[in-house]
């Protein structure tokens, strides 16, 4: 057995330490920033979408091309592994 000091990171989570407050607490910050492609020098901005939009099937793609240009955007993949983090790890994400 030998002993591999402070663990750092379990499951994927950061381990974060506050000697002084006695805290502890569990990060998925490099989860999200992978997810999202997110640089250090990124900002961040607040973009709430209107209330008075509506998503609506007609706006979903409807031609061959549409389709397979859809196919080659992300946004599925991304959209779920936010939800993963907020449901499974980060509440506060919602």
């Amino acid at each position: 057995m030998k002993d591999l000091g402070e663990a750092k990171k379990v499951l994927g989570m950061e381990i974060e330490r506050d000697w002084k407050s006695g805290k502890i607490s569990l990060t998925k910050k490099r989860y999200l920033k992978k997810v999202l492609n997110i640089n250090d020098d990124t900002k961040s901005v607040s973009t709430p979408l209107a209330s008075h939009f509506k998503s609506k099937a007609i706006m979903s793609p409807t031609t061959v091309e549409e389709r397979e240009y859809m196919t080659h955007v992300p946004y599925a993949n991304t959209v779920g592994s936010l939800i993963y983090a907020m449901v499974c790890t980060k509440p506060d994400l919602s």
